[in-house]
Order: C-alpha cells, then sequence, then structure tokens
C-alpha cells in the first residue's frame, strides 16, 4: 500500500513551524510497510486543500489528512474533505456533549464554536480524541482510506497508534520496509553513482536513493517485500556489492562523520588539536558536536592573520614570506606547530580561500590545503572545492576529518590535486 500525507495549516508555510507529524507518521507507516509516495503542506484554503485531497484520493489507497480540526473558522479540513468526497456534513450530538463535558471538567463554558467539531462527515467512523477536543474521522470506501488526524502532536500521535494503526493493519496483509544506509566521503556524487547504478538497477523491488552534501554522500537502499527476511535479505544483497565498489569510501551505516571520528580516537586512547583559518572554527565545532569530545579533543588555534600564524601556531615567518598562507608547507608547518604546542597525538590544520573574493590565478577560490600531524611527521593535500564560500568550508571541515579517520585505521590518503 503506498501513501500520500497532507498537513494543513497556514503556519507550516512560513520559516517559523516546520511539518514534524509527517516525519512521525512515515516512520510508523513505514513500520507498517506502507510507503509514503507523497506529501504536501496546504494553507487554510479550503478549496485548494479539496483540490489536493480529491488528487491524493483518485492516485493513492491511502491519505492522512493532519491539522484544521479546530473550531475557528480557519480550520477548514472537515468541509475541504467533504467537498472532496462529495459527501455531506453530519451534525453528532454525542460528540458536542463529549466536548461540554470536557469543558465542564475543566471548569469552563464551552465557546459556541466548538459546535463545528461535532460535524463528521457522511460514512465516516469517529476517532474519539482522549487529549483534546478535536476527534479525528477515518473513511473508507472499497479498497481506499482517508484518514482525518488533529495537528497537534501531543493528540495525532495516541489517536494514530491506538486508532488508526490497527486499522491500517486490517486493511491487507502486512509488507515489510527495511533499508539499509552508507555514509561516503572522498568521492563525488557523479563518479558513486556511476559506480553502483549498475548494482542497484538490476533490483526491480530495490529503491535506492543518493543524497549529496558537501563531502559527504549518503546512499540510502530500501526494499519493500511481503516476507521480512525477504527485505532484509535484498537491502544486505545489494549493500555488499556496494560495499565492494565503494571500499574504505565508506565510513559509516548512517553515523555522521564526527561521531565515526570521535570513536575512533577514544578507542586508541588518541587526542587531536586544530588549526584552523578559512573554516573559521568550523572543523573545531563538527569535533566537539559529539557528547564526551573532551576526552580526545585537546582545543585549537583560529589563525586568519599571518601573525597569529606564527604566535600561536609558531609558522615560521619566512615559510609565510617566501608560499604565502594558503600553501603547503604552511599547511604543513601548523599542524606541526600545533601538536608540538598542544601535546596532542595528532594536528589537523586548514588554510585556504573561501571566497567570495580573495582568490588569484595561482591560487583560485576554493583551494584548500588541509594538513595531519602525527608522531610520523606530517602530510599535506591541496583540494579545490567548488561551490560558495558555506560549501568550500564544509568540504574541508568534512575532508580534514576523513584524513585523519583514514591515519586511525591506517587506510591510504586520498590524493587530492597535485600541487601546480
Amino acid at each position: 500500500m503506498d501513501a500520500e500525507i497532507i498537513a494543513v495549516g497556514s503556519e507550516l508555510l512560513t520559516p517559523e513551524r516546520i511539518d514534524t507529524n509527517s516525519l512521525w507518521l512515515t516512520a510508523q507507516l513505514n513500520e507498517l510497510g506502507i510507503e509514503v509516495v507523497a506529501k504536501m503542506v496546504i494553507g487554510d484554503d479550503r478549496r485548494r486543500l479539496a483540490e489536493a485531497v480529491r488528487a491524493a484520493w483518485e492516485r493513492s489507497p491511502l491519505l492522512l489528512v493532519t491539522g484544521g480540526l479546530g473550531p475557528t473558522e480557519d480550520d477548514v479540513t472537515r468541509e475541504a474533505v467533504a467537498d472532496a468526497l462529495g459527501r455531506e456534513l453530519v451534525f453528532q450530538p454525542e460528540i458536542l456533549a463529549a466536548i461540554e463535558e470536557r469543558f465542564r471538567r475543566a471548569g469552563r463554558v464551552m465557546a459556541e464554536i466548538n459546535r463545528r467539531q461535532a460535524y463528521v462527515i457522511q460514512g465516516a467512523e469517529v476517532l474519539p480524541n482522549g487529549v483534546g477536543t478535536a476527534p479525528g474521522q477515518w473513511i473508507r470506501e472499497q479498497r481506499r482510506a482517508v484518514v482525518l488526524l488533529p495537528g497537534p502532536p501531543g493528540e495525532l500521535k495516541p489517536m494514530f497508534t491506538d486508532q488508526v494503526r490497527p486499522r491500517l493493519r486490517a486493511l491487507g496483509p502486512p509488507l515489510a520496509i527495511r533499508t539499509l544506509t552508507f555514509r561516503v566521503a572522498g568521492i563525488a556524487e557523479s563518479d558513486l553513482d556511476q559506480r553502483i547504478a549498475p548494482i542497484y538497477k538490476r533490483y526491480a523491488d530495490l529503491a535506492t536513493t543518493v543524497l549529496a552534501a558537501p563531502g559527504d554522500i549518503q546512499v540510502h537502499l530500501r526494499a519493500r517485500c511481503e516476507e521480512e527476511a525477504k527485505a532484509q535479505s535484498l537491502v544486505e544483497e545489494a549493500g555488499r556489492q556496494i560495499e565492494a565498489v565503494l571500499g574504505d569510501r565508506i565510513y559509516s551505516n548512517g553515523e555522521p562523520m564526527e561521531v565515526v571520528l570521535g570513536r575512533l580516537l577514544a578507542e586508541r586512547r588518541a587526542t587531536v588539536a586544530v588549526a584552523e583559518s578559512c573554516t573559521g572554527g568550523l572543523l573545531a565545532q563538527r569535533i566537539t558536536s559529539v557528547p564526551g569530545s573532551s576526552a580526545y579533543f585537546v582545543g585549537g588555534f583560529l589563525v586568519y592573520t599571518d601573525a597569529l600564524k606564527s604566535a600561536l601556531a609558531g609558522v615560521p615567518q619566512h615559510l609565510l614570506r617566501e608560499h604565502g598562507a594558503v600553501s603547503e608547507p604552511v599547511a604543513r608547518a601548523l599542524a606541526e606547530g600545533t601538536r608540538a604546542r598542544t601535546a596532542a597525538t595528532y594536528a589537523l590544520a586548514v588554510t585556504g580561500v573561501a571566497g567570495p573574493g580573495g582568490g588569484t590565478e595561482s591560487t583560485p577560490v576554493g583551494t584548500v590545503f588541509i594538513a595531519l600531524a602525527g608522531s610520523e611527521g606530517a602530510l599535506a593535500r591541496k583540494f579545490r572545492f567548488l561551490g560558495d564560500r558555506e560549501r568550500v568550508r564544509a568540504f574541508a571541515a568534512q575532508t580534514a576529518m576523513d584524513m585523519l579517520r583514514r591515519q586511525l585505521l591506517g587506510l591510504p590518503q586520498l590524493p587530492g590535486v597535485a600541487p601546480s
């Protein structure tokens, strides 16, 4: 069974509010083997909502509509769904009595506008609301169903769990959805997909999604089968082949790089310090975002100026004069000096041109040198990251952490771009 979700509320179309209900409902539906194929947010507009409900009703066997069941004039879900299905709204005195009793228990008098919540779409089953005043509704027609749920999560979640979930189980044989995630670093999205597409395209029952962020690509495998074992076997079979192709560029099955790196450092009782120029503290922020990072993160230096590169990290002035701040020798000296002055096991250094200005013909915007210093010396790599300022900085921080991950695992470093 496929499902669609429509979240109702003009406030969800503003920057201040996020539709979190749909995320929670998607997880619940997936546990039942129900795939969510479309989500939509509609403002408090009866005509637009009716059009969206009508279209979804024709496309998918299951539609969940959240929000818009309150007592005010802008709560239009009941009316819009009735319009879409060509049904009347029927007043149910027992619902009104229950709402009035709820107000009495709270020592309040029910406002007249709450009568609107006692109207039910013709043929719908009422889903009692044990937390609020807005009842839900379940509408079944042949092999299709529409569910109306209140918007407040504290009301929606128990109603779905206690009343909707059992009804969905009874609609048909359950399906199993199993997923597998790979997080990948050190490869471009197009190159990755070129390598793995021949694998996932062989499986008709496997959905594959590739999500790219600066320096971090996620590959999501998703199988939906009648049997749990078959779905699990399918994602594992495809996953093994993808692992063989991508190799050590896969760094986790879902955890971000800073979590993976932190665990490796903790396991080896190693520490790290940083010296940052173009990333401006982003690398340190990523590492220290992990709880318990004080066990392995020593500290670091923000060295935007040449003077501070020398004063804090001990970079020799002659290297800055001869090679410039954005260079391999300076990156290497930054890492070595930071390690020496902090007594950390490892030190990472980043220096580059994040843009949008500051680039030259020999050192264009996006040029970044990353260095790693350890007990056996220091290595440095030159990279050219494309994109705006934040994208270059994000690439640099992710790549620096991946360099240290590789060092800790004894993996060969990626070549980067040969210095010109």
